[in-house]
């Protein structure tokens, strides 16, 4: 009887253990490691990029990754960039090999509930795009009826283009898929493929940084939506909604005309909504897990939004991709880069 009871309470205090465990944060987790995992690519200029010159990672996922460090730890440095393909991307998160990914994946249905994946809000509006050799001489997708495409493995669009093919009774074309968009790029040039397929900044990006951009045509068609936006395992409400704040926290920095260059000076505004959303005296930190400067660490570390566009996407950039007339702009310019409210 009494071996019974003992191991009757050792099973109770294994599932006290195992529910303890269950319910831990990630952004526990992070804060005791001191280092955040962040997957995402190494072959996407403008979102995540080694520059191999300065053997530096860089882009507009990078930087996200860094805000999150920086808002979570104190220190845009304490990240470990994990390197994650379209393919790998949600089993890295999913078998925490990383405790986010911001890996331009496109938000669809079936990754939040197949796959169990939590998405944060959307930080780039895109399309699925076409890119051509020039000397190809073609002009529109219309002209590319059994053409070979290719595209990256494990992407959304092989599903798009499987059925734009089935849409118009295109029964010789077909679709190679290759690991990276380095390889991908690769196939096209060489001649593998006709066609180049993946979201249209993507394009821009290769195009540009090419020794000929003059080589290469994207085509005017936009074959689906593609909305950008990072991710995590599902059921963490504690690391999802932190991360959801910063990164509407950089939205609003932009919004309330916050930068890097003036993040000190705005330090010491005299308006209470400025004071609070940047953690002077008290903040928003404690109903997130996080310090009440986070959203101040952020722009420190990396800038608002729109800094943080302008630097990776910008018009001093090779792949420049305009702001203005798009989703991407700020809502208060006609698009869709939101905050909610704060106050």
């Amino acid at each position: 009887m009494k071996l019974t009871k003992i191991l009757t309470a050792g099973v109770f205090v294994g599932l006290a253990l195992a529910a303890t465990q269950a319910s831990a944060s990630v952004l526990d987790t992070v804060k005791q490691r001191g280092t955040l995992n962040c997957g995402t690519d190494n072959t996407a200029p403008g979102f995540g990029y080694l520059n191999t010159t300065t053997g530096q990672m860089e882009g507009l996922d990078v930087d996200f990754c860094k805000a999150v460090a920086a808002a979570v730890l104190g220190d845009a440095s304490k990240v470990k960039f994990v390197t994650v393909t379209d393919k790998s991307r949600f089993d890295a998160v999913l078998t925490n090999q990383v405790d986010v990914v911001f890996a331009h994946p496109t938000i669809k249905p079936a990754r939040e509930s197949s796959i169990a994946v939590d998405f944060l809000p959307i930080n780039f509006y895109d399309g699925t795009g076409i890119m051509v050799k020039a000397d190809l001489g073609v002009k529109e997708f219309a002209e590319l009826d059994g053409a070979t495409f290719c595209t990256t493995q494990g992407s959304v669009t092989e599903t798009v283009l499987t059925s734009a093919f089935k849409a118009r009774g295109w029964a010789n074309s077909k679709v190679l898929t290759y690991e990276n968009l380095e390889k991908l790029f690769a196939a096209l040039n060489s001649g593998r493929c006709n066609a180049m397929s993946t979201d249209k900044s993507a394009l821009a990006a290769w195009a540009g940084n090419s020794p000929n951009p003059a080589d290469y045509v994207i085509l005017p068609d936009t074959l689906d939506k593609s909305p950008f936006a990072g991710f995590v395992a599902a059921n963490d409400s504690k690391w999802r909604n932190a991360l959801r704040w910063i990164t509407y926290g950089l939205f609003q920095a932009e919004e309330s005309g916050i930068t890097q260059a003036n993040l000190e000076e705005k330090l010491k505004s005299d308006d209470p909504f400025v004071q609070k959303f940047l953690g002077v005296g008290g903040g928003y930190g404690k109903d997130f897990g996080l310090s009440d400067d986070f959203v101040a660490q952020a722009i420190k570390a990396v800038g608002n939004y729109g800094e943080i566009y302008n630097r990776n996407l910008g018009p001093d950039t090779k792949m420049y991709l305009e702001r203005k007339g798009t989703p991407n702009a700020l809502w208060t310019e006609g698009g869709a880069i939101y905050s909610p409210l704060w106050n």
